[in-house]
């Protein structure tokens, strides 16, 4: 599998070298241990104490990008894509420099404006183009990935599902991570009924247990797009659907996390297009559950943590329900996905070259 949450993170431990250390919570990343004398914002609490619960950013659209000293924090701006790896270790603002230390509220996370001011009046090239830029997934290293199955009513009735009465989750793990820009072998897995999914996905910020559906939102860090692609042979060849659904590169997440505030997350529009074609077109408002519910309900039963995902998802015309017959997946396409206010995701279906 090209693109895959290994080979991006194969590369992170020349990321601190790379930059000289310049941020403490790089040094404390790679060794376990705090710095001596680093304190206060940038360093964190004295004594090993745990970091104070930091506000989660808003009004900002995140991204991993891949740069030349391996995965890092990428900021959306009218410049560009802002390389904050890059960009701290000459600025030095103690802002957080990866995806996982931002959304855990390692650094300084409110001196990540501050890092985009100073970036913009500086004559070095610290920003990228979108079109130029390479992604990694948007979330690296989620402790859990959790999906929500049938949870639209016209996708249940195309797959001949009746109606569930409570969220029905099933998991991915995190080799399934893949990206925007990346590719997907089907011919490496032992199936050949492979099938796409367009899913809004939430990315937690604070833990939660036991949470209502009131209180449910403010614990989100964000939204990106997902892809729950699937084999849909193995999904149905028993009453566990896991092995359909979490081989290596079958969990597309990102590009772009957009902070919650800057989201609905139940009236968004939803598409997925394969080769050109409108496959998938709907409304997370059509959800049998709601975003404020998946979250409180799995709350319910486990403990989420800042960086789990759920995928919540995904609506009718999934290539299993095309008629008169399927329609699945094969070499040569092009998936692109989608969902309001969260950009564009895009993946090529490959031959594996070990076939």
């Amino acid at each position: 599998m090209q693109g895959n949450r290994r080979s991006f993170l194969k590369a992170t431990g020349l990321a601190a070298a790379a930059v000289g250390l310049a941020a403490p919570q790089l040094a404390e990343a790679q060794t376990g241990k705090k710095p001596k004398g680093q304190g206060g914002p940038a360093g964190g609490p004295q004594g090993g104490q745990p970091p104070a619960p930091q506000a989660m950013p808003k009004n900002m659209t995140f991204a991993t990008i891949i740069t030349e000293q391996g995965p890092g924090l990428g900021i959306r701006t009218e410049k560009g894509i802002l390389n904050v790896m890059k960009a701290e270790a000459d600025l030095r603002t103690g802002a957080p420099v990866t995806p996982d230390d931002l959304i855990q509220g390692l650094g300084n996370v409110g001196a990540l404006q501050t890092l985009v001011q100073k970036a913009s009046a500086s004559k070095k090239p610290y920003f990228v183009a979108e079109a130029d830029a390479k992604f990694g997934p948007c979330v690296l290293n989620p402790e859990k990935i959790i999906c929500i199955g049938l949870n639209y009513k016209a996708h249940a009735e195309e797959s001949g599902e009746k109606l569930p009465t409570v969220p029905i989750l099933f998991n991915k793990y995190n080799s399934a991570l893949n990206s925007h820009g990346g590719t997907v072998a089907v011919s490496k897995e032992h199936a050949e009924k492979f099938d796409y999914e367009a899913e809004l996905v939430v990315v937690m910020g604070k833990e939660a247990r036991d949470v209502s559906e009131a209180d449910a939102l403010s614990y989100v860090f964000g939204y990106c797009n997902g892809h729950d692609l699937s084999a849909r042979d193995l999904q149905l060849a028993t009453s566990q659907w896991m092995v359909g659904k979490t081989g290596d590169g079958w969990g597309p997440i990102g590009p772009w996390l957009v902070s919650a505030d800057q989201i609905d997350p139940e009236n968004l529009k939803i598409e997925c297009i394969l080769n050109g074609e409108v496959r998938q077109s709907s409304n997370t408002k059509l959800m049998i559950f709601g975003v404020k519910k998946l979250v409180s309900y799995c709350s319910n039963y486990m403990t989420l943590l800042p960086g789990d995902v759920i995928c919540t998802g995904t609506p009718p015309g999934v290539g299993m329900g095309k008629k008169p017959e399927a329609v699945y997946l094969k070499p040569g396409d092009v998936v692109t996905l989608g969902t309001e206010g969260l950009g564009e995701q895009r993946q090529k279906v490959v031959a594996y070259r070990g076939s």
